[in-house]
């Protein structure tokens, strides 16, 4: 390989990429959205659930287990009622998710030492968003019930017994359990493998199309001088791009890295070069850079969103979708960007996943130096 003629393919694709608005949109600009729109807009958790409440007991009681919900952070009272009609038409108008219905008799039935039953009413139209806020109302139903229960044995002179059991928790490496610290890391990961594919896919096509593949073909270049030479620019964009992830993560998103930037960074550059060099394969194999870049979309691009993790837990998916999972490059990267930023593990841990990321960029790239041919077919 000769450096001055692979110097002279980096500078050439360096100046067309600093000339084309579109390349560094695409290069650029297209992450840097991606990232802000899914940041701010893609979120796990379930809080401030709107809430509606037919309080039909109108006592101290039903106010203070009212009282408990707008209390905390995981409920909005929208709507006060008087009757099903108004619940269903805001659950149906989507303005409230869950609605409880205090009974008339729900103050004499705890003055008695009897149980009281509260009516929650839920929209399951989304079953995983139902679920959680049914856990928030039966844990704070739950948490009543035990203050009740505790004032009533002091009024019989009674000393409360403590619970038999006493869960503890102790939450590691995500203390706040916010789901942007979970969300972002896997999102460097999709945000730079769009980048590789979309760009990488369309450089060797273009020059075909151009008709400028010809004169390149009457140089003394070699297939693996041009093809190195064509990756330069875009890798170098794949590289800043990584740079403004994380300083956008550190400073606007507040989702700090834990691990160690050294050791994140080349195992970064090592799944940039291996999404490069399957783009470039891409490009090498159709000739065609609308034909490519369907291709991208579809072979990288999708299952960076579905399969690789990001958003999907993989272990909830059926059993051959798990087994397409792990010829997806994603996947491995998602895996070490998750594990560097929320636990900072090391190669220790992570060395099944590095090997799979080297061992697939040194396949698709011998392929697309064999594919790619020196002469007009």
């Amino acid at each position: 390989m000769n450096l001055r003629r692979l110097k002279a393919v980096a500078k050439k694709e360096f100046l067309h990429v600093m000339r084309d608005p579109r390349s560094l949109m695409m290069g650029i600009g297209m992450p840097m959205m991606l990232l802000f729109l899914f940041g701010y807009a893609l979120t796990l958790d379930v809080d401030r659930v709107p809430l509606a409440v037919w309080d039909q007991s109108q006592t101290v009681q039903s106010r203070e287990f009212i009282s408990r919900f707008t209390g905390s952070r995981y409920f909005d009272l929208r709507i006060n009622t008087d009757n099903y009609r108004r619940i269903e038409q805001a659950i149906d108008e989507r303005e409230v998710l869950i609605a409880l219905v205090i009974p008339a008799n729900f103050a004499r039935r705890l003055t008695l030492g009897e149980a009281a039953v509260v009516q929650a009413i839920v929209d399951g139209s989304d079953p995983n968003t139902a679920t959680i806020a049914l856990g928030y109302a039966d844990a704070t139903a739950l948490a009543f019930s035990r203050q009740i229960a505790m004032k009533q044995m002091q009024r019989a002179g009674l000393t409360p017994r403590l619970p038999a059991l006493e869960l503890r928790p102790r939450v590691w490496f995500n203390t706040n359990m916010v789901s942007r610290n979970f969300i972002f890391p896997g999102l460097i990961a999709v945000v730079m493998m769009i980048m590789a594919a979309i760009l990488t896919s369309l450089c060797i096509a273009r020059e075909w199309e151009t008709g400028t593949m010809e004169q390149l073909m009457a140089t003394p270049l070699t297939a693996m001088e041009l093809i190195f030479g064509k990756l330069a620019p875009y890798f170098c964009i794949g590289v800043l791009d990584l740079i403004l992830c994380i300083g956008v993560g550190e400073f606007i998103f507040d989702v700090s890295l834990r691990g160690s930037l050294w050791m994140m960074a080349p195992l970064a550059m090592l799944f940039l070069f291996g999404a490069l060099s399957f783009g470039l394969l891409l490009s090498i194999i159709t000739r065609s850079q609308l034909l490519a870049s369907q291709l991208g979309i579809v072979t990288t691009v999708l299952p960076a969103f579905l399969l690789s993790g990001f958003i999907f837990p993989i272990e909830n998916m059926p059993m051959p979708i798990q087994a397409v999972t792990h010829i997806i490059t994603a996947r491995y990267f998602v895996f070490i960007l998750r594990g560097i930023y929320l636990k900072d593990v090391g190669m220790g841990v992570l060395w099944p996943e590095v090997l799979f990321l080297a061992g697939f960029g040194l396949i698709v790239m011998t392929v697309a130096v064999r594919k790619f041919k020196k002469r007009i077919v």
